[in-house]
């Protein structure tokens, strides 16, 4: 069995090593490409087996030897008087691949393939990412360092303790929910500075979803304010996609923050969601314009919004806790409309909160979210009414008065279907 794992161990840095070869290999590495990183791999694998007999001084001492081979590499190429020495990273992949190769000894096997996959893909990409770095502005970075700042500074020396006087709220859970949220945010941000200008009419709705609906729709309501129907038409699908997004997105953080809910919440929400799929599938069928450009997004991960949301979710979950005691399960009903006007994010983390914690059956959430969700849709109509023009109210309209109906409707006859 011993022999076997030895096998595994060896075959596994084997594999890794020739995959960052590869790619070094490509890139034209005047250290090594497919021959020299799988030996460097072995020669690791070879020392964290032999480091269990005999001591880390194996490993210490392989370590060396692979540093050694990084700088005869670099005094070689500077003897040839390169002028294009390209930086280190061909050194630093090196002594990657030989810790990978040491710490498959340890039998973390996932972990170390994971990590090789990584570094063979972040070689790879290296012109993507120079190029998305370049597009990124100062604030753009300083906005990204705050997101590490709540996620990785913040958070864990927040206290995971339950405070108050109905014992609702926890620092940590309350900022984890910041950080979700505002997380989805910045993949979206990022995803849109990645595709640039060339962003497509479907793509410009999901990232406006991801990134924020309503913002989406400011943004393309205020775009074509006097415009013809040709943009109205145009921006009102970008408008429903983005929408449609956003319920997907709202039926993933309760699959998330309230796994054991999902059963009961998530099939309603999912035919309302499939519902909005086909009315945006109809609409972009129905439109023969060509692609448009993403609307301007401000950064999701500025530390005001994320400071805002933290203090908007507290007050919704402490309220509902607070009307649930007083008033019973009715008056969840009152702060879902209230909170489909300002935001669905924070009322849907918080009941599907106290859903999970049995603070309020798992019925009683889907239906407080699928009711947020029909007024968020309002709310949205709504502006494009006073910021856009009354073509695009008018399509805009049409689409989300489907979906309000369809919500409508499943709030009526869902309990005669299922029993719920």
């Amino acid at each position: 069995m011993n022999g076997r794992r030895r096998s595994r161990h060896l075959s596994l840095a084997l594999g890794i090593g020739l995959l960052i070869g590869l790619q070094r290999e490509r890139a034209g590495s005047a250290i090594g490409g497919i021959r020299t990183f799988p030996l460097l791999a072995l020669l690791g694998a070879i020392c964290g087996l032999l480091a269990g007999e005999w001591g880390g001084i194996v490993i210490l001492a392989g370590f060396i030897g692979v540093v050694t081979i990084g700088v005869l590499a670099n005094l070689e190429k500077r003897e040839s008087d390169e002028k294009e020495a390209g930086g280190q990273t061909s050194e630093a992949a090196a002594l990657l691949t030989f810790a990978l190769g040491a710490y498959l000894a340890t039998g973390e096997y996932a972990a170390a393939i994971v990590v090789g996959g990584v570094t063979a893909v972040l070689l790879q990409f290296k012109k993507p990412m120079h190029q998305f770095a370049g597009r990124m502005t100062e604030s753009d970075v300083r906005a990204v360092m705050r997101f590490v700042i709540v996620t990785l500074i913040v958070l864990p020396v927040l206290p995971n303790e339950t405070y108050g006087p109905y014992r609702v709220l926890n620092p940590r859970e309350i900022w984890l929910m910041v950080v979700l949220i505002v997380g989805i945010g910045l993949a979206g941000y990022v995803s849109a500075k990645l595709v640039g200008e060339r962003a497509g009419l479907v793509l410009g709705g999901i990232l406006g979803g991801l990134v924020s609906s309503t913002a989406t729709t400011v943004a393309y309501a205020r775009r074509v304010k006097g415009g013809n129907g040709n943009a109205a038409s145009i921006a009102a699908l970008v408008i429903t996609i983005a929408s449609t997004i956003a319920v997907a997105r709202v039926v993933v953080l309760i699959a998330v923050v309230a796994p054991g809910i999902v059963a009961v919440t998530a099939p309603p929400l999912a035919v309302l969601l499939l519902l909005m799929i086909v009315v945006s599938v109809a609409m972009l069928l129905a439109s023969r314009k060509p692609g448009t450009k993403m609307p301007e997004q401000g950064n999701p991960a500025e530390l005001k919004s994320a400071l805002v949301f933290g203090a908007l979710y507290a007050a919704i979950i402490f309220a509902t806790a607070a009307l649930k005691e007083y008033y019973g399960d009715q008056a969840l009903y009152a702060i879902a409309v209230v909170s489909g006007f300002v935001d669905v994010d924070a009322i849907t983390l918080s009941t599907s909160q106290l859903a999970a914690a049995q603070r309020v059956d798992p019925t009683t959430a889907w239906r407080i979210v699928m009711i947020a969700m029909l007024v968020n849709l309002v709310f949205k109509a709504g502006a494009t009414w006073v910021l856009g023009s009354m073509a695009l109210f008018v399509r805009v309209a049409l689409a989300f008065g489907v979906s309000i109906a369809g919500g409508v409707l499943i709030l009526w006859a869902w309990p005669l279907l299922v029993g719920q």
